[in-house]
């Protein structure tokens, strides 16, 4: 086994090590919905073992390390603040419970096959621009060259807009005055889904300074490529924005006039 694979493999190992820990945690509380402040915390971790694990970590993968502990902890301090307050995600009781009625499964066996063991490899697919970028950048491969500006730069606007986008819909949710309402302002009327922009906007900025390491960045392209296609096709806005048209008036005059991903000028009515 080579040294990178080596790296992954303790990797998997220790991120299944983990994963294993919250199932058990979940079977306790009969909850699983804190699994999403841990998607982003799981990256962190990710990134720090390969780090860890590098002979001589230099300034490309200390950049790679910088932006994907900044962008994990502040989002996952967000969602499991959010969980904290709010309680389980309706989202996963209804998976858990449509699970549980198909196949005549216990409520710990679907926990762990339907929920903790599916996300699991998808968290480490995610994450392989950081694993991979720095994992490379040992010895030599340590410069930064133009596409890790540019990478940084991009992820530093997804961040950036994730967090106000997340700021913007706090504050609306606090005020008692808009409970039902759709929030149209800020970011929000540019975009549907700014903290889903954020997101995807972070980590193909991580994956473009990964690609400064050559070929193993740039097959680390299946990350950013997975995590959009679940953002906007997958578990992201296509099940929420199914809960949003049955339980917010005027969300479907929302969905007609505002982009669904990509900030634009919303559309005239």
């Amino acid at each position: 086994m080579t040294a990178i694979g080596q790296t992954l493999a303790i990797n998997a190992t220790a991120l299944l090590a983990v994963i294993l820990l919250l199932w058990a945690y979940s079977v306790k509380i009969r909850d699983v919905s804190f699994i999403d402040a841990f998607w982003a915390f799981g990256m962190v971790l990710l990134a720090w073992a390969s780090w860890t694990q590098s002979d001589a970590p230099g300034a490309l993968s200390h950049v790679l390390l910088g932006l994907t502990t900044l962008w994990g902890l502040r989002l996952s301090l967000h969602l499991w603040t959010r969980w904290r307050a709010h309680g389980e995600d309706p989202r996963y009781e209804k998976i858990m419970r449509s699970v549980m009625e198909k196949k005549g499964w216990s409520w710990s066996k679907t926990s762990l096959q339907s929920v903790f063991l599916t996300q699991a490899p998808l968290l480490f697919i995610t994450c392989l621009p950081a694993q991979l970028g720095i994992a490379y950048s040992d010895g030599a491969n340590t410069a930064l060259g133009p596409l890790a500006f540019a990478g940084a730069i991009i992820a530093i606007i997804g961040i950036l807009f994730e967090t106000i986008g997340d700021a913007q819909l706090n504050a609306f949710r606090a005020d008692p005055a808009n409970k039902g309402k759709v929030l149209d302002t800020g970011l929000w009327r540019y975009t549907r889904h700014p903290n889903y922009f954020g997101d995807a906007c972070t980590w193909w900025g991580i994956w473009l300074i990964a690609c400064e390491t050559g070929l193993p960045g740039w097959i680390s392209i299946i990350g950013p490529i997975f995590l959009t296609f679940t953002l906007t096709r997958w578990s992201g806005k296509p099940m929420l924005e199914y809960g949003m048209k049955k339980t917010r008036p005027g969300y479907a005059e929302y969905v007609a006039r505002t982009s669904g991903f990509f900030p634009l000028p919303p559309k005239s009515r």
